[in-house]
């Protein structure tokens, strides 16, 4: 909270003329201490963080978790006499909301909540910004009065509220009169790339901004028999944004292709790309696919910003004690780890958080990806491209002439990268990969079915992670929930008895998650750990009783159970648990 996370301030509320008036004086400390929200040794030890650090006192406070941000916010209302707006328990207009633009919405932290008839509700995040107040007034032209919110409330608020979406339906339109009445080929001409006041660069970047600030994954684009649909994936769900006239449909992927550098004659066969885009000041990855469907091509974008940061392991969500074996697991100097679970549950996330990790001037690291979705500075890294036949296994075999310490392949996709990996693993490298397998235990099978020699696997394998991604309960709706007799009876099949005691909750659905219940998503994990024991019976049983052996030494560390684990702790829901925890049993 900006400035209302401060030092000695001036407020001013009342007032005659613009609803804002003497100001008045105060010390959030000092006023936090008096509405005996913190003690006065819990103020001088943040006071002497402050100093430290530089941070502001509120920012201090709520990161230490010793205030929340929502009580600093009541507290500042009651000193000036105006209400806390709580944005979790409100329903927006955002007819209402529109009237202030965003531009100044985000620059003075504010809202507009209500229309009183005489004036506006105006929600505030720093309540002594008497110069955004005035210029607020200015803009919307009537009274106002004030209402104190919480910043990281607002924030949200103001993503999810001033979305696009009239905008991306104008735009289209306009792209579609310029268009004319008929059908257009665009494969012969291509658009000029220097038009950026063009309908088409336009619809793209409010898509592209729209799909940014809710967070989306990935954008798609559908063609259908009369319509073009646009979705956009938000927390492993589709959501639609918008639908407009099919015949927008060949211009936006004629110029996505020319952005990608794809072939824009080419309209037969499935083409992969990549291109860069500013999105507020922030340079975004999207990463293309292009496939023909009976009414045209359709087209998705997976979204990658490049100044997220990478995770460390720390911070992936991985159970304490299996992250410390883990972390154990790959400071080996050579061997092979995997990573597995389906498309989208997060296992580069884990393998860019293990390189992070491992990454040392004296330590030579090189990935061979398809594609390369992050760069990792100090790694050298690969790119495959199969029209020139630079395949995985290719790169691979090139890559161990250039004596690395740890290799990443993305995927083990073949036989033959498969062998040459486990080869490489065997030969002083650590290796470090992705394969599709429903669970841990299942993995070493795979391995074999792809023809790699179970005396070499035996001797080269370290473990295998598998994964997926759990829906986060949305902490603005989040209530106690009490588990019907199905959810009960899979709960009992990991806490027995103590089934019947789980504190539980859900998400019922408020503006802050639009409805959903949710907000982001969380790993589950298991880890299947080789040893003596299963090396032994990998080498020399058959892979039925192996797999059998490794499931006794999971019990209690497997997915399933990290789910339940998630829901105890409120993180997730037991509903969604149970929903993961089926695609993983079955």
């Amino acid at each position: 909270m900006a400035g209302m996370l401060a030092r000695s301030t001036y407020i001013a509320a009342g007032g005659e003329d613009s609803g804002m008036g003497k100001a008045q004086k105060y010390r959030l400390g000092e006023l936090l201490v008096q509405e005996g929200v913190i003690s006065q040794a819990q103020l001088e030890e943040a006071l002497t963080q402050q100093k430290q650090s530089g941070r502001k006192l509120g920012r201090v406070l709520v990161e230490g978790r010793i205030v929340t941000e929502e009580r600093i916010a009541t507290a500042i209302a009651n000193q000036l006499g105006v209400p806390y707006f709580d944005l979790r328990e409100k329903d927006l207009d955002p007819a209402i909301v529109a009237l202030l633009p965003e531009t100044m919405a985000r620059r003075f932290r504010a809202l507009v909540l209500l229309d009183e008839g005489r004036q506006y509700l105006v929600g505030m995040a720093d309540p002594s910004d008497i110069f955004g107040f005035d210029e607020i007034a200015r803009a919307l032209k009537k009274d106002i009065s004030l209402a104190v919110v919480a910043e990281s409330q607002l924030i949200a608020s103001i993503d999810r509220l001033y979305r696009r979406t009239e905008e991306i339906s104008g735009l289209a339109r306009e792209l579609q009169r310029d268009l004319g009445n008929s059908y257009v080929d665009f494969s012969g001409q291509g658009l000029d790339a220097t038009t950026e006041d063009a309908p088409v660069v336009k619809l793209l970047q409010s898509i592209f901004e729209d799909a940014y600030q809710i967070k989306a994954s990935d954008i798609h684009i559908e063609p259908q028999e009369r319509k073009l649909q646009i979705r956009f994936r938000i927390d492993g769900e589709m959501h639609l944004q918008t639908e407009v006239d099919s015949r927008v449909g060949p211009a936006l992927v004629l110029r996505l292709k020319l952005m990608s550098g794809l072939d824009i004659s080419e309209k037969r066969l499935p083409q992969d790309g990549r291109f860069n885009v500013k999105i507020k000041q922030q340079s975004v990855d999207i990463r293309l696919s292009t496939m023909p469907t009976q009414y045209g091509e359709s087209v998705v974008m997976r979204i990658l910003a490049q100044n997220s940061g990478l995770l460390d392991l720390a911070r992936i969500g991985m159970p304490e004690l299996m992250l410390e074996r883990y972390q154990k697991m790959i400071r080996h100097s050579y061997g092979m780890i995997l990573v597995t679970g389906p498309t989208g549950s997060g296992k580069t996330t884990t393998l860019y958080a293990s390189l992070a990790t491992l990454n040392a001037p004296n330590t030579k690291i090189i990935t061979i990806e398809d594609p390369v979705e992050y760069r990792l500075p100090g790694i050298s890294q690969v790119q495959v491209n199969d029209k020139i036949e630079l395949s995985f296994s290719r790169v691979l075999r090139s890559t161990l002439r250039h004596d690395p310490d740890i290799v990443l392949v993305g995927e083990m996709l073949d036989q033959e990268t498969a062998q040459i990996g486990v080869r490489a693993a065997m030969t002083g490298h650590l290796l470090l990969s992705t394969l599709h397998t429903n669970d841990a235990v299942s993995t070493p099978a795979r391995l074999l079915d792809m023809g790699v020699p179970q005396y070499l696997l035996s001797t080269t394998l370290l473990g295998v992670i598998a994964q997926r991604l759990v829906r986060v309960i949305c902490e603005s709706c989040k209530t106690p929930h009490v588990p019907d007799p199905m959810e009960l009876n899979w709960l009992r099949l990991e806490l027995g008895d103590r089934a019947q005691e789980a504190s539980l909750w859900y998400g019922r659905g408020c503006p802050q998650c639009n409805m959903s219940g949710f907000a982001g998503r969380e790993a589950i994990y298991e880890m299947l750990e080789m040893n003596a024991t299963l090396a032994e019976a990998l080498n020399r049983s058959n892979i039925s009783d192996f797999t059998k052996l490794a499931r006794t030494q999971m019990l209690g560390k497997t997915m399933r159970a990290h789910a339940v684990a998630r829901a105890l702790a409120g993180q997730t829901t037991v509903q969604e648990a149970m929903r993961v925890s089926t695609q993983i049993d079955e």
